[in-house]
């Protein structure tokens, strides 16, 4: 099973994909978190994106796109991929369809977390107070939805047509949110 987690920073993806990797052997594939190891690693990679995370605003393609590439061999012999921050574009979308027809796969579904701006917002700045991660300050998190909003949300027709779309109350709790994804996983409709 090979999945798209989609919504904006802060829809509780990363947790609902740490869950998924403990519950169900998958391998987290999230562009967020690659990045800020390159970061942290001060490699040539991490210095280029340094600045343009820390202003929220968005890696180009080819480098997500070649963060992904390199780690689909670690797919094989896994139950599937949580794709986390990836696509947020048309462009890398159909890079992954190819990426992963090059393996015999698929993304076979897309799970919609949907949730209210405001409170990520909240949530966001309680986060922020905590952990002080760059990319959550109020500014750039501001700038990551807006981008998010602006370039990302548009893919929603695009897996809707191909009939992978399902889409879940991100609002809820945690325990609820990952109830809904086992229920679209195991075939049974989400209840939203």
């Amino acid at each position: 099973m090979n999945l798209i987690l989609f919504g904006p920073p802060a829809a509780g993806k990363g947790t609902q994909a740490k869950r998924l990797v403990e519950t169900r052997g998958m391998v987290h594939l999230s562009t967020g978190d690659m990045l800020r190891a390159a970061i942290a690693s001060g490699s040539a990679l991490g210095k280029r994106v340094e600045g343009i995370m820390a202003r929220g605003e968005l890696v180009t393609d080819e480098v997500v796109i070649s963060l992904i590439e390199q780690r689909l061999p670690q797919l094989e012999g896994t139950g599937g991929a949580i794709f986390d921050g990836f696509p947020r574009t048309l462009a890398q979308a159909e890079a992954l369809d190819a990426m992963l027809a090059s393996h015999q796969r698929q993304v076979d579904v897309v799970i919609r977390l949907k949730v209210d701006d405001e409170a990520l917002k909240a949530r966001v700045a309680g986060r922020f107070a905590q952990s002080g991660r760059p990319d959550d300050n109020p500014q750039s998190f501001a700038k990551r939805l807006a981008a998010y909003n602006r370039d990302t949300k548009p893919l929603l027709p695009y897996y809707e047509a191909h009939g992978k779309l399902v889409e879940i109350d991100g609002m809820a709790s945690i325990d609820a949110v990952g109830a809904a994804i086992d229920r679209v996983i195991t075939g049974r409709p989400a209840i939203s």
